[in-house]
């Protein structure tokens, strides 16, 4: 015969046991992290991913699980990598770094819910049907990376009033790379001023890229904001400091590594609302019901050291629009 004490615990064990099993049953959603960017040089976007999934209510590792798969700029191996993480079956997919992998999450599945980031001009990619209605399994974050191009321009020839001659470099491999290219030449011509657009997308491209500026004599240059970009930042800024050519960039990033500025939104907020759109995917509303976010805050950045190492005056006009000066 059980003793009372032995039944009543085996009776709690047994009551308790359906539960534990549902529980084994039902695994924490797995989010899928596809980014064309690099691990190391995207720390602070990450978190700004995991803050907005926070705000929504999901905690890595709590009530969720984030796979990550970087293309390191190489984006040929964004399809393979939007494979591996539908293989996971994954509960949505967040495409970070702009359009190649926002393009590549799209076509690899038509039913799994994709939230996107940085990518300009959604409707003109063939992302999304519509801003505020875009239908479909697609939805995301816009950055207008198009549309301040041209403005980058005007702010670089107000920062270096004398240049007669600015470079602008863009991405071939990135299906936004030409039509940025019509937004900066347009802004020249209105300015009366020579523009070289000039392409790369491998790290030996780049350094031919800062090769060719020397030969054009090039007074300044614009950089796109660009994954594959993104990834070599250090890069880039480094090279500008070594030709001691004045570069005016999409993201305070490369102000904050020895830039000269930055004309653009803020990339970790855009990050940020992805999170949160994530989160309300999980929890169970449409891409197709949720408008793609336009941002509505554009940042001037510029680092003084960097312009007194240029030996360049900030004009003050700038310095009073500035949304942070870096001493």
């Amino acid at each position: 015969m059980l003793r009372r004490r032995e039944f009543i615990a085996g009776g709690l064990c047994s009551a308790a046991w359906p539960l534990a099993a549902h529980a084994q049953q039902q695994p924490m959603p797995i989010v899928g992290f596809l980014s064309s960017r690099s691990p190391g040089e995207s720390t602070g976007v990450v978190a700004a991913f995991r803050k907005g999934l926070s705000e929504a209510g999901f905690v890595e590792g709590q009530n969720v699980v984030i796979a990550f798969r970087w293309a390191e700029g190489h984006y040929e191996r964004l399809p393979e990598l939007a494979s591996d993480l539908i293989g996971l079956r994954v509960a949505a997919l967040f495409a970070a770094g702009g359009p190649p992998s926002a393009l590549a999450a799209k076509a690899a599945t038509l039913t799994i819910p994709i939230v996107f980031s940085a990518a300009s001009d959604p409707v003109r990619l063939g992302l999304v049907a519509s801003l505020n209605r875009p239908g479909g399994n697609v939805t995301g974050m816009s950055t207008l990376i198009v549309e301040l191009a041209g403005k980058s321009v005007e702010v670089l020839k107000e920062m270096v009033p004398r240049a007669t001659v600015i470079a602008y470099l863009v991405n071939p491999s990135n299906p936004s790379g030409r039509i940025i290219s019509q937004q900066v030449q347009a802004a020249a011509n209105r300015l009366a001023t020579q523009i070289h657009v000039l392409e790369a997308s491998t790290v030996h491209e780049l350094d031919e890229v800062f090769a060719t500026l020397a030969k054009l004599r090039a007074d300044a240059l614009g950089v796109t904001g660009e994954p594959f970009f993104d990834s070599q930042r250090e890069r880039i800024v480094a090279l500008s400091g070594r030709h001691r050519i004045p570069g005016c960039y999409a993201w305070r990033e490369y102000v904050l590594a020895g830039g000269l500025m930055s004309y653009g939104t803020n990339l970790p907020d855009s990050y940020r609302q992805a999170g949160i759109y994530v989160g309300r995917v999980l929890k169970g509303e449409k891409p197709a019901d949720l408008p793609v976010v336009q941002p509505t805050k554009f940042e001037l950045v510029i680092n003084l050291k960097t312009a007194k190492t240029l030996g360049i005056a900030v004009p003050p006009t700038l310095l009073a629009r500035a949304n942070e000066v870096i001493e």
